[in-house]
């Protein structure tokens, strides 16, 4: 690795100019990376939800669906708006009240429970069904040109709705993420480095990284909105850390080595080293999140773990050559005011080790029981801020028309008629069920189908399927939902073993069943992965355990808070704090065991060992910490989109807490087992044996 260092640091003109030019096709990339706003498609292809919307798309041209309610508008006005929808790009079918008559029948011959249904007082209700996915940009923009044509008087609710307004606001709100992020960051590192410089020098390595890993993405073809949204504060956050290591030991090394270039070739050469175990931690915490079967975790997953590489590569890279070119600046702008000594506490802090394990039991207990206790959401509309037009229409249809979702229910099209409309009959009868639209609940001996217009028929049946739509009383994502799903499938399999029920009450259902499962995987994942990598690297049995007990712990703290704050979480967050917290954090924890084991290796007494190890790491791992919390917090009170806000937040708070449980309790847990730390530690044991035999020899 040395003579890499050599390279990088006799030809850096050259490494800048490639990393310039690098930027140029990963701005591209970054620009031509679809977006993808529905995490609902992020489920398994092969479930039952997720097949019928490809039959639905296949065999009916049905893709997104939205409901418009209108207010204060005629019945004529109503039919020539509904008209215009029809006639929007994107738009397949347009259902209301009027059109299910084609204006050439009384209403008085349709099902009584339809005009309840699709009338309420002033306010009528539109169906409306685009030829694309939900979060198409084809849907997207049908559903801009709809609220332009409705105008004030109507309100469009749905997955669509809530989708562009998902984008319109994210694509707001991103570039002030990273402007808090860089800002802040940049408060934490004026007052750490030694430089002015410094903090500028380390953000455009780092920036570099971030764009390279953004760009890189238009290989996968898309990424989701939270992967891009939180990918450049969590990159910032991680991976600051290998640039500070690599300022203190090119530092250190122009003290033994009067030429500059020289003693940046060993800062490489032992920032590579040294960071390679802790960058390895960090990725297998996000490549815990690719076992998941929702594969959103595969999407974050792979972004960050590209991410961390990236930013190790920069850093031995881009960032070596920008200070060889400023160093002179650097010296220019040296500043001489830090942060507190914080390794000043190490003492007091060893010679009490039984205070601090009496209050990690104390605290065990409490925490364990509110991370296994607090409460998430899955309903998606409840991430975004009530004022915007999407969450007024879905509380709109929930005040006047009772409607808190819509289901759909495929059935093959030879099912007799009479078993249809006994399962309409039995299905009109489940809880929180409105209505049961469908050509053979609509027909009968005073209405026959002939007379039905063309195209309320093809919206209802085709060659292979009858679509059947389910108007439900009960919000998505509620257990009242979740119970009358399980009936209704129920029903429906009696008479059609192959029918499906689809739309994004049922999706969200089989979303919280799955993730519920991917939790616990994920958990155990991430605990082996990093259990594995830090066996290797300490070449311990016990220290692994240690570690990763101590990161848990901290991690426990962090999620059971929200239980005793009352606070509800965004469920995506309870999958992947917990690894992102053990991935990035536990880096704090190796920092101080090697420093403690090289102690214990040249003959220091545990108590000696455990002080010097702290007080020569604790500064390292507060301003690690620091920079974790400052990439992270900014975004986390700014953001309106309360699933990125919990994440950053949790984040923020995640890096603090695992920081002050670094400093106090590990330092008193390798205190209480240092004896069975070295029994099972076997280099350190040799070396402890050697340095005895030694000292008998001289006595």
């Amino acid at each position: 690795m040395i003579h890499f260092g050599r390279f990088v640091a006799r030809h850096r003109a050259i490494v800048l100019i490639l990393a310039v030019l690098l930027l140029i096709p990963s701005v591209l990339g970054y620009l031509h990376t679809r977006v993808n706003y529905d995490i609902l498609t992020y489920l398994p292809d092969d479930i039952d939800t997720m097949v019928g919307q490809d039959i639905l798309i296949d065999q009916f041209g049905k893709g997104g669906f939205a409901m418009l309610v209108t207010e204060g508008m005629s019945s004529r006005e109503i039919s020539t708006l509904s008209e215009k929808i029809g006639d929007v790009d994107g738009v397949v079918d347009v259902i209301c009240y009027d059109s299910l008559t084609g204006g050439t029948i009384p209403k008085d011959f349709l099902p009584e429970n339809l005009s309840e249904n699709f009338t309420s007082g002033d306010s009528d209700l539109m169906l409306i069904f685009f030829s694309g996915g939900t979060s198409e940009d084809e849907t997207l923009d049908a559903v801009s040109e709809i609220r332009t044509l409705a105008g004030k008087q109507a309100l469009l609710g749905g997955m669509s709705a809530i989708i562009l307004d998902t984008r319109d606001l994210t694509e707001k709100e991103e570039p002030i993420y990273v402007v808090l992020a860089v800002l802040l960051c940049c408060v934490v590192l004026a007052i750490t480095m030694d430089s002015l410089l410094l903090p500028v020098l380390f953000l455009l390595s780092i920036g570099a990284a971030i764009i390279y890993n953004l760009g890189s993405n238009f290989f996968f073809g898309q990424v989701s909105y939270i992967t891009k949204a939180i990918a450049a504060v969590l990159q910032l956050g991680v991976t600051m850390d290998y640039s500070i290591f690599l300022w203190h030991s090119f530092s250190e090394n122009l003290h033994q080595y009067a030429d500059k270039n020289e003693a940046m070739a060993h800062a490489i050469a032992s920032t590579f080293t040294s960071v390679l175990g802790s960058s390895l931690t960090t990725v297998a915490g996000f490549i815990a999140l690719c076992f998941m079967s929702f594969t959103l975790g595969l999407d974050m997953g792979i972004v960050m773990a590209k991410g961390v590489v990236l930013g190790v590569i920069c850093c031995v890279t881009v960032l070596p050559a920008l200070i060889l070119v400023c160093h002179g600046a650097i010296v220019k702008t040296t500043h001489h005011w830090h942060l507190p000594d914080v390794g000043r506490l190490s003492t007091r802090i060893v010679k009490h080790p039984a205070v601090f394990l009496v209050l990690f039991l104390a605290l065990l207990f409490p925490a364990i029981y509110g991370y296994t206790h607090y409460s998430v959401y899955y309903k998606l509309d409840k991430t975004l801020p009530e004022d915007l037009p999407s969450v007024q229409a879905n509380a709109a249809l929930d005040e006047k028309f009772h409607m808190g979702a819509v289901h759909m229910l495929l059935l093959d099209a030879d099912t007799p008629s009479k078993d249809v409309k006994a399962m309409s009959r039995e299905m009109e009868e489940v809880d929180g069920v409105s209505y049961v639209l469908g050509m053979d609940s609509l027909t009968g001996s005073l209405f026959p189908q002939q007379f039905l217009p063309d195209s309320l028929t093809s919206s209802l049946e085709s060659e292979d399927y009858k679509l059947m739509l389910i108007g439900s009383e009960y919000a998505t994502a509620s257990d009242e939902v979740n119970g009358q799903i399980t009936q209704l499938q129920n029903i429906a399999k009696v008479y059609d073993g192959s029918s499906m029920l689809i739309g994004e009450a049922p999706c969200t259902k089989d979303l919280i069943s799955i993730t519920d499962h991917d939790f616990a995987v994920v958990s155990a994942v991430s605990i082996a992965l990093v259990f594995l990598i830090i066996a290797v690297v300490l070449r311990s049995a016990v220290l692994p355990v240690l570690l990763v007990a101590v990161i848990e712990f901290a991690i426990f703290i962090n999620m059971g808070i929200p239980f005793y704050t009352g606070t509800v979480l965004p469920f995506i967050t309870s999958i992947v704090i917990g690894t992102i917290q053990l991935g990035a954090t536990v880096d704090y924890a190796i920092l101080m065991t090697n420093r403690y084991l090289q102690e214990r290796t040249q003959g220091r007494d545990r108590r000696e060992a455990i002080e010097t190890a702290l007080g020569a790491s604790a500064n390292s791992i507060v301003v690690s910490a620091l920079s974790f919390f400052a990439a992270t917090f900014g975004v986390g009170l700014y953001s309106d989109i309360d699933l990125i806000s919990a994440l950053c937040s949790l984040m923020a708070r995640g890096a603090l807490i695992s920081m002050v449980v670094v400093l106090t309790v590990l330092p008193s847990a390798l205190y209480l087992f240092d004896r069975v730390i070295i029994a099972t530690t076997p280099g350190v044991k040799r070396a402890m044996q050697k340095n005895e035999t030694k000292q008998e020899v001289v006595l």
